[in-house]
């Protein structure tokens, strides 16, 4: 069905794998297309709870944007490969309602870093090292690097790192809140499905609402403390959170059916 991702769901994970090892996974507008189309069969998909985004093999997980696709653009072809680029995949990922994890198994670098940035929280393998190289081809992230990765690792160390266009190691990445966790390669994976399965416990509902409340802080002219109480009375009126009152009153586990 793709030609660049591998695709498996198991126990309402869906683990999306970028596959194009020869150029260490790097993003064309291809992959980028079959990316949104894998990411939106998912979310919409009801017996898929989670969703893993990796690459293929040991080395990365993308390095980066296909830069010969791109190499002799003009200033409003720029401009649309970065609004496309968001539009379709970036911010794409960062407001769906099913909880994404990225999966850093080596180099992620320029659109890489900012794909895994995109999801809702990052592991990475012991071996990765991550970076906004783009300066250093007089670019700057186009893919929502300047923002997302001040909002992570706050406005000094982000100019810093953008500015010097280096690299941060896994243990350094977990040090700033880059990545929630830093395993062995081998234990990446596992890791992952071991946190999706603590996801998949709670309510679907619930965390979508709060996906929503939490991404409303972020965002310009929105009010995330106003946000929070609407999704959090929209929650009164679902099945889920009947399930899970009655659940907690009567000392069962909850059955969540969303």
């Amino acid at each position: 069905m793709y030609q660049n991702l591998l695709v498996q769901t198991t126990e309402k994970v869906t683990t999306i794998t970028i596959n194009r090892p020869s150029q260490l996974n790097a993003l064309n507008k291809e992959t980028i297309s079959e990316l949104h189309s894998a990411l939106d069969s998912a979310d919409k998909d009801s017996e898929v709870g989670v969703v893993i985004i990796t690459g293929s093999g040991e080395k990365a997980f993308v390095a980066g944007a296909d830069i010969k696709e791109f190499a002799d653009f003009t200033i409003s072809q720029g401009g649309e490969l970065a609004m496309i680029g968001q539009q379709t995949l970036f911010s794409f990922i960062e407001n769906m309602g099913t909880p994404v994890i990225a999966a850093i198994n080596g180099f992620a670098l320029g659109g890489g870093l900012e794909l895994a940035m995109a999801a809702h929280f990052r592991l990475a393998s012991n071996n990765a090292k991550m970076g906004l190289p783009e300066v250093s081809l007089g670019l700057i992230p186009g893919y929502g690097g300047t923002q997302r990765l001040a909002q992570l690792v706050g406005k000094g160390k982000a100019n810093e790192m953008i500015f010097t266009a280096g690299m941060v190691k896994a243990e350094e990445a977990l040090y700033l809140g880059l990545v929630n966790y830093v395993v062995e390669l081998s234990e990446l994976l596992p890791k992952c499905q071991e946190i999706a399965q603590k996801i998949l416990q709670n309510s679907p509902l619930a965390i979508s609402a709060a996906i929503k409340a939490v991404n409303a802080g972020f965002t310009d002219g929105e009010n995330g403390y106003q946000t929070e109480i609407e999704q959090f009375s929209l929650c009164f009126g679902t099945a889920d959170f009947k399930e899970g009152t009655s659940a907690f009153l009567e000392k069962r586990k909850a059955n969540f059916r969303s």
